[in-house]
């Protein structure tokens, strides 16, 4: 079996990140892969208290559910059953849906991004992906998408904030170009197209 990995699948809300980590998931077990497949937030402590947040259950500043954001940041990587860290030292490719470049964009719309940086450099440091693969769809398209599936619409679900988001991505992809390896996607496609660019590029670090 090829080398595990720690992959991070990132996109505004509607991209189909989601979906694609899972199809990302079976390609990889298919591979022979031991595949942990998970998600930001958390389902712990603090991810609860996001959730509360962006399902507008609970107001909060923006700084403070930054600060949040990377205190449950660190809970998914250090925790001692089920962090990423003991994961990946267990021998798991390691899917992530969603990593720090969710908080540089969607946090570093409304407060200082270098600030958010440095808030998440702890976990930078512990363990950075050994990819980072941004699906890109128009906003307009993905709050098509949300109102079509979805009753209500979350925190920052509204095509203004998530253009807003994008751009953000694309400056902390700028920012990190030299420290991070990015992969970019074009997700206005099939899904299938999306899946077989996406295993193209990771096949190549297998």
């Amino acid at each position: 079996m090829s080398k595990n990995l720690f992959i991070a699948l990132e996109g505004i809300d509607g991209s189909g990140k989601s979906s694609q980590a899972k199809l990302l998931a079976e390609k990889l077990e298919q591979a022979g892969h031991k595949i942990h497949l998970t998600l930001e937030p958390t389902t712990g402590h603090i991810g609860s208290i996001l959730l509360d947040i962006l399902k507008k259950k609970i107001k909060s500043d923006h700084r403070t559910i930054a600060a949040l954001f990377a205190a449950d940041r660190l809970e998914h990587l250090l925790n001692e059953e089920a962090g990423i860290v003991k994961k990946l030292e267990d021998g798991y490719t390691v899917i992530t849906d969603r990593y720090y470049f969710s908080s540089y964009a969607y946090n570093g719309a409304h407060s200082d991004m270098d600030w958010v940086i440095s808030l998440n450099k702890m976990s930078a440091q512990v363990r950075s992906p050994d990819l980072n693969i941004f699906i890109d769809v128009p906003p307009e398209v993905c709050m098509q998408r949300i109102n079509a599936n979805r009753a209500t619409t979350e925190l920052f679900e509204k095509t203004d904030t998530l253009t807003k988001v994008r751009n953000k991505y694309f400056e902390a992809f700028d920012k990190l170009k030299n420290e991070e390896n990015i992969f970019i996607v074009d997700g206005h496609r099939s899904i299938s197209a999306i899946a077989g660019d996406i295993w193209d590029k990771v096949s190549g670090l297998l």
